[in-house]
């Protein structure tokens, strides 16, 4: 019988496999660090220094965590469904239009509790947009979502920088940008959050999008695990032939499946747009969809897991912007390194354990 095939309890799949995953990432790591000169133990103090070590450290950890969140969410419900969304990119990217358009409208008129929930639908209505054409080819016409997908997050970042540099832009400004949104238009910080521990948020943009990602994070439980929708979802991912004779409308399922992806990569942008910058820039998502499939993988594709994931990656980029400031020898381009492998482990080589656990856990049980 495959491995693959082979029932493991939940800690040893939710638990242990993902933290030997990050162990031996974390090892190579450490070895590529010590081949530069530098001390491996001494490039993880700074890290967790850096991600840890203060409230402006936390807030940096957490600001990045809540689009990885988002990013996160949006992959898993693709893949819940049997789709391997990779345009979380350029949803977001789009969703950020959608989530400046309302701020740009409403600013000058109410205050941002009012301006958030619109913005929130404004995001994820445009985001679901743009996975829509996809989303249909798939369904209707056998188009691989991965290509399509693939090839949305380009002709998104195009669109997008075309709209900044001629429509949305400020008149006589050289940076391809919105005008500052006003207090209307803007998240506020959560700096009461890091004073209730004793700290200080400092210059750290964390913000109420955090909230409304743990938000969307229950509500995703919800919708996969507690509904009719989700049920169809996941039998449909696990096996699209038994959905067919179980009466499970395939292509209805495909395109709300993508729609929901969609929108939840578009909320991405409320943490940058409306919580950080308070404008509309070029190149905000900044890798984030990107690094939402890894989160999704290592956190098994369920948002309590998501959560954590996004809170180590958060730890990876803010105490890895750290190190590089600490130590000159490890350049930037040596965290994204290290960042690659531990994306690498926790998704590419995600069940490279799994194996040897299964085997160790036969024997244990006929022990």
């Amino acid at each position: 019988m495959s491995t693959a095939s082979v029932p493991l309890p939940n800690w040893i799949n939710y638990g242990l496999i993902p933290i030997l995953n990050l162990i031996v990432a974390f090892l190579i790591s450490g070895f590529v660090v010590w081949l530069i000169g530098e001390s491996p133990l001494d490039a993880l103090s700074l890290l967790i220094q850096g991600a840890l070590g203060n409230g402006e450290g936390i807030g940096f950890t957490l600001y990045y965590a809540t689009s990885f969140i988002f990013t996160g969410l949006s992959v898993a419900v693709a893949i819940h469904a049997g789709l391997f969304n990779i345009g979380s990119e350029g949803q977001a990217y789009v969703g950020g239009l959608g989530c400046a358009l309302v701020a740009l409208s409403l600013d000058r008129y109410v205050p941002w509790y009012v301006t958030m929930p619109i913005a929130v639908v404004g995001a994820g209505l445009f985001g679901a947009a743009w996975a829509f054409i996809p989303a249909f080819l798939q369904a209707k016409r056998g188009s691989h979502i991965v290509i399509t997908t693939i090839m949305f997050n380009y002709i998104g970042a195009a669109l997008m920088v075309y709209l900044l540099v001629h429509v949305l832009i400020v008149p006589g400004k050289m940076a391809p940008e919105t005008r500052t949104f006003l207090e209307g238009g803007q998240l506020p910080k959560l700096g009461w959050v890091m004073q209730l521990f004793g700290a200080k948020l400092g210059a750290a943009p964390f913000n109420v999008s955090f909230i409304i990602a743990l938000v969307v994070s229950y509500l995703v439980w919800l919708l996969v695990w507690r509904t009719k929708l989700g049920f169809e979802m996941r039998t449909l991912g696990v096996s699209p032939t038994a959905a067919g004779y179980a009466g499970i409308p395939y292509a209805r399922t495909v395109i709300i499946a993508m729609l929901l992806s969609g929108a939840l990569a578009g909320m991405m942008a409320l943490n940058p747009v409306m919580g950080s910058s308070a404008r509309l820039q070029v190149e905000f998502v900044g890798g984030a969809g990107f690094v939402g499939i890894a989160v999704s993988l290592m956190g098994r594709n369920h948002p309590l897991g998501i959560i954590v994931a996004a809170i180590l990656f958060g730890i990876l980029y803010q105490g890895g912007d750290w190190i590089s400031f600490e130590m000159p020898n490890i350049t930037r381009e040596m965290i994204l390194v290290i960042q690659g492998l531990v994306i690498l482990f926790a998704g590419a080589l995600e069940y490279m354990f799994r194996p040897a656990m299964v085997r160790l856990y036969q024997q244990f049980k006929r022990g």
